[in-house]
């Protein structure tokens, strides 16, 4: 079950199409599949099979099977850390070809994809390689030479993994790194729009060495197989990133199934303050970054520009100019930094954002509906999008309010840092936030006052596979990365030891 896919330069790789279930790549019990598209052309790339709630089934029994036999607590962190590290050598030296697929999949530049997603997800597999033997539990004395306490963090055991397609590999890395360092086994849905990389992946795990069932992938559609999972009786957590929308439903079923735990990374309409302390130049490239970064498809995107009053038409000038020196075209291209959205849906999504910025009163300032008419010929059915910033807005526009995950824009300005404050906070999301100041106790304080999960100072995006990422309010709970990260695939079992007192029996009132 594998077809061959022709990457940008010319050479063909070997793909799997099927469920990857106990180390072996099967068709979908009914015979279901899903076509993903090339989103810089339109064209379809690739039908690969998609699991029904039978295959999932099977996915989780066979994940269960390994958990109780082979991994979990019968595996140590010695053996885990080194088939993590393994793994991770054997991405890194298929990591042209994993670049190209992914730029394929996902339609994000071959650079991005291999010198930021794919080099990052290497280095979280090594980094929780390193912890896989650092769980630790605690003494706690009870009484001197009688009793004692101790804790032993321990696996959950089946995790349930759902993925977003805007970050593919580096998400897959994100979720799987952690649960298995900890022993935890898997049963992994990649989205619909961007499930090939992880078939990749999955190849790669075989070859590392992982045992059968370890690691489970299920391709398929939200409505289906996201579903089978978060309502399975059999899985003892679902981890999530994607919208807020499915969050609430996955938190339900999860509660109406077997109330297994659940992590949720959701969505973002994240704040940028500007204040008139800063270099322009610079604080307009991260301002860029902020907001074109993945073409704007990520859930901590600086949707939301807060520009102070006193250097707010100076400011605006720059970033225009900016913003229009962006290449955007050929994924294949080391110039280009912004290629084609996912999918069609997403494309219209973004393009009716911006009518609905137009009609609700928001002042042009780039971008809009224009056409891309510098694009080749191949292109012209991809779904691409001109980078669109619209300023003079207000709370209550669609384009201020709602995530577009796209890269728009929204403009406002302020006058005090209380009024800047306010108006950051102003939200229903608390995932990320960026303050721009080059006075350090305004940062300090700004950085107290903003609601969200991550706050950058002086830059925008930065993430470490040792930080924790996460968010607050209705941008989800839990935490990615770092040692928190690692903690969310275990869980404490408190142990009480007598080795020393005698109970006496019967017990009545007159007992010492």
């Amino acid at each position: 079950m594998s077809i061959k896919i022709e990457l940008y330069d010319k050479k063909t790789i070997d793909l799997p199409t099927g469920l990857f279930i106990n180390n072996e790549f099967r068709p979908a019990s009914d015979g279901s599949t899903l076509t993903t598209p090339n989103p810089a052309t339109g064209e379809d790339l690739a039908t690969i099979s998609s699991a029904t709630e039978k295959d999932v089934d099977d996915a989780v029994a066979s994940a269960r099977k390994a958990f109780d036999t082979v991994w979990g607590t019968n595996s140590s962190p010695g053996e885990r850390a080194l088939l993590l590290h393994k793994w991770a050598d054997l991405i890194e030296e298929d990591i042209e070809n994993l670049a190209q697929l992914e730029s394929l999949d996902n339609g994000k530049p071959v650079w991005m994809a291999r010198d930021v997603d794919i080099v990052d997800s290497i280095g979280c597999l090594r980094y929780y390689a390193g912890l896989a033997d650092k769980i630790e539990g605690r003494t706690i004395e009870q009484q001197e030479g009688v009793k004692l306490a101790f804790t032993r963090p321990e696996p959950i055991g089946v995790c349930g993994q759902i993925i977003p397609w805007n970050y593919p590999i580096q998400m897959f890395a994100w979720k799987v790194s952690p649960a298995l360092a900890a022993g935890n086994t898997i049963v992994m849905k990649p989205a619909e729009q961007t499930p090939l990389s992880a078939l990749r992946l999955a190849e790669l795990a075989v070859k590392a060495g992982f045992p059968p069932g370890v690691l489970n992938i299920v391709n398929g559609v939200g409505a289906i197989t996201g579903n089978a999972i978060a309502n399975h009786m059999d899985i003892d957590k679902v981890a999530f990133t994607g919208s807020t929308v499915t969050g609430r439903k996955i938190m339900a079923s999860a509660a109406s199934s077997n109330l297994k735990k659940v992590s949720l990374e959701l969505g973002g309409k994240s704040p940028v303050v500007v204040f008139d302390s800063v270099d322009i130049d610079q604080t307009a490239n991260w301002v860029c970054m902020a907001i074109l970064f993945n073409h704007g498809q990520d859930c901590c995107a600086g949707s939301r520009l807060f520009v102070q009053d006193t250097i707010k038409d100076e400011f605006l000038k720059v970033l225009k100019r900016k913003i229009e020196e962006i290449q955007i075209g050929d994924p294949s291209d080391i110039k280009t930094f912004m290629g084609p959205l996912v999918s069609k849906v997403q494309h219209e999504k973004v393009l009716q954002y911006i009518k609905y910025g137009e009609e609700e009163g928001g002042k042009l300032l780039t971008g809009g509906l224009q056409q891309l008419s510098h694009l080749d010929a191949k292109f012209k059915n991809g779904f691409y999008v001109t980078p669109t910033v619209y300023t003079d807005c207000k709370k209550g526009m669609k384009i201020v309010d709602d995530e577009i995950f796209g890269p728009v824009l929204a403009v406002q300005s302020f006058t005090t840092e209380e009024e800047a404050v306010k108006l950051a906070n102003d939200t229903a999301y608390g995932l990320g936030g960026g303050i721009f100041s080059q006075n350090a106790s305004q940062c300090m304080r700004m950085v107290h006052a903003i609601k969200a999960g991550t706050v950058w100072c002086n830059q925008y995006m930065a993430l470490s596979n040792s930080v924790p990422f996460g968010g607050v309010k209705q941008s989800g709970f839990g935490r990615e990365l770092g040692i928190e990260g690692l903690k969310e695939y275990t869980q404490t079992k408190a142990v009480h030891w007598n080795y020393g007192e005698e109970i006496p029996w019967p017990i009545d009132g007159t007992t010492g």
